[in-house]
């Protein structure tokens, strides 16, 4: 039997609530279900756990479909028990059951970065076969960028690296330049993915009239003044994104499978974790890193 967890970027620890096991995007197999379970999923059935890990489901943001604003969420990894564990405990209606076709090593990197990726896809508005900038080309990018040309779009990155401009035309970018460059053709939707406030304007800028640009992160530096009239005038739009709901994750899985999204991924040992981090910490890593725990062995 073979785990998968992804690795995240390490956060100061001391800013966690409580000393829990970390991480939030666990892939394995059911080894048992609580008594009071629905059946919704059986011993041996593949499943996947993401970040969302719990909502009230009565809140006003809960009833009207909204559950990624929810009043009194809990989070894997932070709230409860992560990945970083031989065993992980979760809310059957929380997790979501494997596609077909998919190895637990594709699927690890999907349950975050891919979701809030297509979450925000959704929520810049791109109309079909539009003109899409994608700012920043991490894990989360890489995946939504696959996503949205598998539908028609013309992609545009703008990012700083150079490998990660490679990788960006290899995947089927119409384009790639440097990240606060002009991309070649006015943009209907853009997505911000690098924590960087300052693309903010750029951003805007290159959008075409009525389009919209998202920001995926959960963070992000300040941002400058605006100019109404080259950043917002001719109903351009701003808007953020906040976690994900479930049908957010089922539908993006779908379509993961559909399409056969991949991330571009480097396995570590479960017994590596250190040197995966530090790795992370200083930018040796093209893509997603993740851990292997083979139960088996």
């Amino acid at each position: 039997m073979m785990r998968a967890w992804m690795v995240d970027r390490p956060g100061p620890i001391d800013q966690h609530p409580l000393r829990l096991i970390d991480r939030h995007e666990i892939v394995g197999m059911v080894d048992e279900v609580g008594p009071d379970s629905s059946g919704r999923f059986r011993v041996g059935d593949h499943v996947g756990i993401a970040w969302l890990g719990g909502t009230c489901g009565t809140c006003r943001f809960c009833a009207s479909g909204r559950e990624n604003l929810c009043e009194r969420p809990t989070f894997t990894g932070w709230d409860t028990e992560g990945g970083y564990a031989e065993y992980a405990v979760a809310n059957e209606e929380f997790a979501y059951p494997v596609p077909p076709g998919l190895a637990d090593l594709d699927v690890a990197p999907l349950l975050c970065a891919g979701i809030i990726g297509y979450r925000s896809l959704r929520r810049a508005e791109l109309p079909p076969g539009g003109r899409l900038g994608i700012y920043g080309f991490g894990a989360s990018a890489n995946l939504t960028a696959q996503l949205a040309i598998a539908e028609g779009a013309r992609v545009h990155v703008l990012t700083r690296a150079p490998e990660a401009r490679a990788l960006a035309l290899h995947l089927g970018a119409s384009s790639a330049g440097g990240a606060s460059e002009m991309p070649p053709e006015p943009l209907d939707a853009a997505i911000l993915f690098a924590p960087v406030g300052e693309l903010v304007l750029p951003a805007l800028a290159a959008l075409d009239r009525g389009g919209t640009l998202a920001i995926a992160g959960i963070y992000l530096s300040d941002v400058p003044s605006l100019n109404y009239a080259a950043h917002l005038f001719e109903e351009r739009t701003l808007r953020s994104v906040t976690a994900n709901t479930r049908r957010d994750g089922e539908e993006f899985l779908e379509l993961a499978s559909r399409h056969a999204i991949r991330a571009t991924v480097t396995p570590y040992p479960m017994t590596e974790a250190d040197r995966a981090l530090t790795d992370l910490a200083y930018d040796r890593v093209t893509g997603a890193a993740v851990l292997v725990n083979d139960l088996a062995g």
